[in-house]
């Protein structure tokens, strides 16, 4: 018999997915758990494996459509239904039940010479074997697998195949005369993309943001930050004036507690949040994500670093789940690793404050009452007004800079 696999719960709320590669064949024998492809969800990209063990009758869904959550996206004959897919004609994709049908007859009616046609005069539609972030990655690159050399176990292609590949290949594009030039080009607005436009026209339009900003010596910080880095805890661990910002923004929330709040609208109450579930804010190739860090007021600088670094990793790699993608309550962006000085956060929905960090740098500052070469950043904070009231959105700013200014009243919470 043949089973349909509807695209599942994948949970968190999420009503539709977008299929993104198969990993998988018409006429293929695929088993238990096998992953069969891969699906980009508003929240994150999630391979899905197969419930049954058996031959692949058809793929009902093709490549970049987005479907519903329990719609039917592929077909696997199971049981005595196995017995018969070698010598099935492959269903093309949409064709559906019926021309499945019609082709089964066509086949009882047929003789020895369809089956005993020479292998070599079937033409080979065999996938590459790849890893899917290869196939992700030659999706985003429009690179043929069939081309690329593997280097993975068996020959399969793996994510450096693919971007070596890209490497070589590039060449100049032959000359066309100027007005056959495309001068546009049009991307469709899917998975994450679409998510993080909807999500910031939602904020921009729903919370009021007040945005303050303050300029600090940060000095003693980044002497610090060179001290902590040759001890022995820190080996292996990115140790970067983020990590040491984002504690001192758990520290501050203490005495600042409604920036770590919600507005509930429904029940026109304000959640105060008694925990600090730390956004991070990453920039990855499927768009901006806010990957959060769990209970992060009862983690040490050791352990924040460490999370910070796996956590960013895991975003920027795609496979972060949607656990760790939601739940957040108040987040942090470093606007800074690109060079720039300052910046006014959107608010995450849901949050009540978000804050940047901008580039640390040599600059000239008065200290001591002379003209010195200080390392100096600015910190902003956005926050929604019906939440945070101004004074305590700028006593939260101003605690944050003095840790950052004299790092020893930081220290008693590392």
């Amino acid at each position: 018999m043949a089973q349909e696999f509807r695209l599942p719960d994948l949970g968190e709320g999420l009503t539709e997915a977008e299929l993104v590669s198969w990993a998988v064949e018409v006429g293929q024998t695929i088993e238990l758990n096998q992953v069969i492809g891969e699906v980009e969800t508003a929240k994150a990209l999630v391979e899905l494996p197969s419930p049954y063990p058996g031959v692949v009758e058809e793929l009902l869904v093709a490549p970049g459509a987005t479907v519903p959550v329990g719609t039917p996206i592929i077909r696997i004959a199971t049981d005595a239904a196995i017995e018969e897919a070698p010598v099935r004609t492959p269903v093309l994709v949409g064709y559906g039940p019926e021309a499945a049908a019609e082709s089964k007859r066509a086949r009882r009616r047929s003789v020895g010479p369809e089956t005993a046609r020479p292998e070599s005069a079937r033409p080979d539609h065999r996938r590459p074997d790849a890893s899917p972030g290869a196939r992700l990655a030659a999706r985003e690159r429009g690179i043929d697998l069939a081309v690329v050399t593997g280097t993975g176990p068996s020959g399969a292609v793996t994510r450096n195949d693919v971007e070596s590949h890209a490497a070589q290949s590039v060449q100049p594009e032959p000359s066309e005369p100027s007005d056959s030039l495309q001068r546009e080009t049009r991307t469709p607005i899917r998975g994450v993309r679409k998510q993080t436009a909807a999500a910031m026209v939602r904020s921009a339009f729903t919370a009021p943001h007040v945005t303050e900003f303050v300029t600090v010596d940060v000095t003693r910080s980044v002497e610090l930050l060179e001290r902590l880095r040759a001890l022995p805890e820190f080996e292996g661990l990115s140790v970067t004036p983020l990590s040491l910002v984002a504690k001192a923004m758990i520290v501050a929330l203490r005495a600042n507690p409604s920036l770590n709040a919600s507005w509930d609208e429904e029940n026109q109450e304000i959640v105060t949040k008694h925990y600090v579930n730390l956004g991070i804010a990453a920039a990855t190739p499927r768009g901006l994500v806010v990957p959060n860090i769990k209970e992060a007021q009862s983690l040490s600088l050791v352990e924040l670093c460490r999370a910070i670094t796996e956590l960013t990793a895991t975003a920027r790699s795609g496979k972060a789940d949607p656990a760790q993608l939601t739940g957040g309550t108040v987040s942090i962006t470093n606007v800074g690793v690109f060079g720039v000085d300052a910046g006014t956060p959107i608010l995450n929905p849901g949050e009540a404050a978000i804050l940047c960090l901008g580039s640390v740098g040599k600059r000239p500052w008065v200290h001591e009452d002379e003209l010195a070469v200080r390392w100096v950043t600015t910190l902003s904070v956005s926050f929604d007004h019906r939440v945070v009231d101004g004074e305590e959105g700028s006593r939260f700013l101003s605690s944050v800079a003095a840790m950052l200014h004299d790092p020893a009243s930081l220290l008693a919470h590392l």
